[in-house]
C-alpha cells in the first residue's frame, strides 16, 4: 500500500511544478545563504586562529560544501520542474528523476547534519580554546621571537575587546612569565631573589598586563602587586571587582562563538525543513508524472506518493537489496560442474589408432 497517496488532475499536476520550480530557485538563493554562512564563521575562527590549538573548521567547510551543493542542485531541480509541465518534455528527464531525488535526499540530510554540528562542537571549541590560550599566554613576553612576535598584540586586543583577563580569570597571568628578561632589572635584588626562589628559573609575579584592566574602574588601574594590600591607599583586592576584568577570556570567546553558532544552527535547520519540503513536492511530481504515462492519457488523473510500498515493506526490500549485493556467484554450486560436454564427450568416443600410411 502506498504511504501517502495523493490524487492529481492535470491542472493541479501542472500548478505542482510551477510551484516547484519557483522553490527551486528560492533554494538556490538558501544555497547562497549557507554559503555565505559558512564563509563567515570560517572567517570569524580564522581571526582567532592563533588563540586556538586546532583548526576547527569541520563545521563551516560543511556549511560551504552543502550551499555549493545547493546552489546546483537546487539549478537543475528548477530546469526538471519547468520541463515537467509538459509530459512530452517529461520523457527526457525520466530515468533522472529517481536518482535526482536520492540526490537530493542525501544532500538534505547533509543539511540536517550541518546544523546538529553547530550545537554538538560546544566541547571541541571549549578545550580548543583553554589549549590556544594557554600557548598564547605563555608566548606573550616573546615579542621578539621569529612567529611570536604577533602574539602579545592579539591577546591584548582580545583581553580589550572582551573586556576578560587570562583564561580562566587574571590569577591564570600569575603562574607564568610574561614579562621578557630584557625588561627585567637583574642588578635589583628583589628580581634576582625572584628568579633564584623559583625552580625553573621564571620571573613570577602577582601582576597582570594593562589590557587586564577594566575600562569602568573609578580608579587608577591596580595591575601590579595586586594582591598586596599595603602597596596601595584604600585598597582591598578582594573586594574590587571593578579594577580588573574577572571574566577568563575562554569563557568569553566561547559565549561568543556559541552565539553565532546557535544562530548559524537555527538558520540552517529552518532551510533543512524548507528542503525537505521542496523534496517531498518533488517526489510527488515525479510519481504522479510517471503514472500518467503508464495510464497513457496526459489528460487523466493520477496517484502520486511518497513510496510506492508501506515503510516496512520498503526498508525489507531494500535490506534484501544490499544484502545481495555482497554474495558472489560460486562456482562449486554450479550442478553442471561436472557434467561433460558434448564436445568432450565427443572426443572420448574417437578412436585412438593410428592412421594408415600411404604407401
Amino acid at each position: 500500500m502506498a504511504v501517502l497517496k495523493v490524487t492529481f488532475t492535470k491542472t493541479k499536476r501542472g500548478k505542482l511544478a510551477q510551484v516547484l520550480w519557483v522553490l527551486n530557485w528560492v533554494s538556490v538563493v538558501t544555497g547562497v545563504t549557507l554559503f555565505s554562512l559558512g564563509l563567515f564563521l570560517k572567517v570569524e575562527i580564522l581571526k582567532r586562529r592563533e588563540l586556538m590549538s586546532d583548526d576547527i573548521h569541520s563545521v563551516p567547510n560543511m556549511l560551504i560544501g552543502v550551499g555549493l551543493a545547493a546552489c546546483g542542485i537546487n539549478f537543475l531541480g528548477g530546469k526538471i520542474c519547468y520541463d515537467c509541465v509538459d509530459t512530452t518534455k517529461f520523457l527526457r528527464w525520466k530515468l533522472v528523476m529517481l536518482p535526482y531525488i536520492i540526490c537530493t535526499f542525501f544532500f538534505t540530510f547533509c543539511i540536517l547534519v550541518g546544523a546538529l554540528m553547530c550545537y554538538s562542537m560546544h566541547k571541541e571549541l571549549e578545550e580548543s580554546l583553554f589549549l590556544g590560550l594557554r600557548d598564547a599566554m605563555r608566548y606573550y613576553k616573546d615579542t621578539d621571537t621569529p612567529g611570536r612576535c604577533y602574539i602579545k598584540r592579539s591577546v591584548d586586543l582580545l583581553q580589550i575587546q572582551f573586556q576578560c583577563c587570562g583564561n580562566s580569570g587574571y590569577h591564570d597571568w600569575f603562574q607564568i612569565q610574561w614579562i621578557s628578561n630584557r625588561y627585567l632589572d637583574m642588578t635589583r635584588g628583589e628580581i634576582a631573589d625572584r628568579l633564584r626562589s623559583n625552580v625553573e628559573g621564571k620571573y613570577l609575579a602577582d601582576s597582570v598586563p594593562f589590557s587586564c584592566c577594566n575600562l569602568y574602574s573609578p580608579r587608577p588601574c591596580i595591575q601590579h602587586q595586586v594582591t598586596n594590600n599595603s602597596a596601595h591607599y584604600n585598597y582591598d583586592h578582594k573586594s574590587e571587582e571593578l579594577n580588573l576584568n574577572t571574566r577568563g577570556c575562554r569563557q568569553a570567546l566561547l559565549d561568543y562563538y556559541t552565539q553565532i553558532m546557535q544562530s548559524i544552527g537555527f538558520i540552517v535547520l529552518i532551510i533543512w525543513l524548507f528542503e525537505l519540503s521542496v523534496l517531498t513536492g518533488v517526489r510527488y511530481l515525479q510519481t504522479s508524472m510517471e503514472n500518467v504515462l503508464r495510464l497513457g492519457d496526459p489528460d487523466s488523473e493520477s496517484d502520486g506518493w511518497l513510496l510506492e510500498n508501506s515503510i516496512a515493506e520498503t526498508a525489507r526490500y531494500n535490506f534484501n537489496i544490499i544484502k545481495n549485493l555482497g554474495k558472489c556467484y560460486q562456482v562449486d554450486d554450479d550442478p553442471n560442474i561436472d557434467v561433460p560436454t558434448t564436445s568432450q564427450s565427443a572426443q572420448g568416443n574417437v578412436p585412438t589408432g593410428k592412421l594408415p600410411m600411404a604407401s
